[in-house]
């Protein structure tokens, strides 16, 4: 596949960062990319092991709380403590999480976030008291911190580009399906027993790890040639051709390694600032338009609509799974940029509707409405954000960042995001307590401005190598 040249790049139209390069050798190029389809699938599945490992871990405090709390005689601050710890894992996790993409590999990497995971769930289940299970939580929070990157990187750098979208889509889909898992499982076994449940897709990762190749974009970069052609062609397929792919791969690479070794300061240079704000931007949105606050609160909110909150949390999870599966279908047909504009867009109106349904029972005006617009503007809310706003960004992030700064900038992308979450979760309940239906205005606000951000300043990637969405980002 042609790669566009500097003139191309410096003379093409502001337009050209948001259509896809069209090629009349597409056709050509997607039928080799279906040669070996097998073996990008189970790089796929591997991989989202991790990602399915990150909703057990993200699940696993709610059905357990009652069980853990009766057992080893915790407060709920203790609790509260165990259920947080969490975060703070993955935040540690997401600092080291790009150096070690780099230096290890991205397969070095799950694996060492899956040994880590074990290590984690085993404390958990050995636990007799707080500290000790708080030690566990932490590791697992370290886990899943290191996976939110490693996992939708090592996926775009092995996909074809026109399945790049749908398959990056999975790593939420697995999320929300080990987030159901963990809510269906924890409902009748006890929690020590999930917890010995949660080392399962760890174990399932690290087998399959033996199984595929590691990314032929990070071997390149390393300079491991023999096993960049042949990891190439084992994911492409015995006979597919592909020397063009391989040339792009290593055209892209000779520009980088004239540039001197990235730092943290290299972010903030002129050729990489607008990746950085789009990719901080987007995780900002990401999370401080609410949701995690949002989740919170739902099983007081299922609760106070008669619906029992394990059965309104496994409702929830199946919503997940059903709208990420349609955005799996529908986005390298639709794009990025408008699934996330309808996305902040249908967050709006969900936050507008919640705000209101607050106002009216604050007010006690038309009090028999304020429950159901209540629900009608959560579901709304959360199905929106599953389309877009909840998996697109990190996509996003996996696509833009040249491999040179990959590591750093996609560090601190995932450490944004994981700070923003423990931000929301933390000061959600007083901003409740405050003003609940101006808590849900300031969340529409940031949906608002969301929506501006994405028009302005995101690209469209759909349809492009990620040689050709870096180059045109220059």
């Amino acid at each position: 596949m042609k790669m566009a040249d500097s003139q191309d790049i410096e003379k093409g139209s502001s337009g050209s960062l948001y259509q896809p390069f069209f090629h009349k050798d597409e056709k050509q190029q997607n039928s080799h990319d279906n040669g070996n389809l097998f073996m990008v699938i189970l790089c796929t599945f591997v991989a989202v092991m991790g990602s399915f490992e990150f909703g057990s871990s993200i699940g696993y405090s709610s059905p357990t709380q009652q069980g853990i709390m009766e057992e080893l005689g915790m407060s709920s601050e203790e609790y509260s403590m165990f259920g947080s710890v969490l975060t703070i894992g993955a935040m540690a996790g997401s600092i080291s999480c790009g150096r070690a993409a780099d230096v290890i590999g991205r397969k070095g990497t799950m694996k060492m976030s899956s040994i880590i995971s074990i290590a984690g769930w085993l404390i958990i289940y050995l636990s007799l008291g707080p500290l000790s299970l708080d030690v566990g939580r932490f590791l697992t929070g370290y886990g899943i911190g290191v996976n939110s990157y490693v996992v939708p990187v090592f996926i775009a750098e092995i996909t074809p580009t026109h399945l790049r979208g749908a398959l990056l889509t999975v790593h939420q889909v697995a999320i929300a399906t080990g987030l159901l898992v963990a809510y269906a499982v924890g409902a009748f076994v006890s929690w020590r027993t999930l917890a010995l449940t949660g080392m399962i897709p760890c174990a399932v990762m690290i087998l399959g790890l033996y199984f595929i190749p590691d990314s032929p974009r990070w071997l390149a970069m390393v300079g491991c040639q023999a096993e960049f052609n042949a990891a190439l062609q084992k994911l492409r397929g015995d006979t597919a051709d592909v020397s063009r792919e391989e040339a792009e791969i290593k055209d892209s690479l000779v520009t980088l390694q004239h540039l001197p070794k990235a730092t943290v300061l290299d972010l903030f240079l002129k050729r990489n600032l607008r990746l950085l704000i789009i990719g901080v931007g987007l995780m900002v949105f990401q999370q401080f338009s609410g949701y995690n606050g949002v989740v919170f609160y739902a099983n007081q909110i299922f609760t106070s609509a008669g619906v029992p909150p394990n059965v309104g949390s496994i409702l929830y999870a199946c919503l997940q799974i059903i709208v990420l599966s349609l955005g799996a279908v529908i986005i390298d047909k639709a794009g990025r940029r408008p699934l996330l504009m309808i996305s902040a867009s249908g967050m709006l109106l969900g936050s507008l509707l919640t705000a209101a349904s607050f106002c009216l029972k604050e007010h006690e005006l038309a009090s028999d409405m304020g429950p159901m617009f209540t629900i009608i503007g959560i579901m709304i809310y959360m199905g929106s954000y599953c389309l877009g706003l909840g998996g697109i960004p990190w996509i996003v992030m996996s696509e833009i960042f040249p491999l040179h700064i990959k590591g750093i900038a996609g560090s601190l992308v995932t450490l944004v995001s994981w700070g923003g979450s423990w931000v929301v979760s933390f000061t959600f309940s007083f901003l409740m307590d405050w003003n609940s239906y101006g808590t849900f205005s300031m969340f529409a606000i940031f949906c608002v401005v969301a929506i501006v951000f994405i028009w302005k300043l995101v690209p469209e990637t759909k349809g492009r190598t990620l040689e050709e969405i870096q180059a045109s980002m220059e």
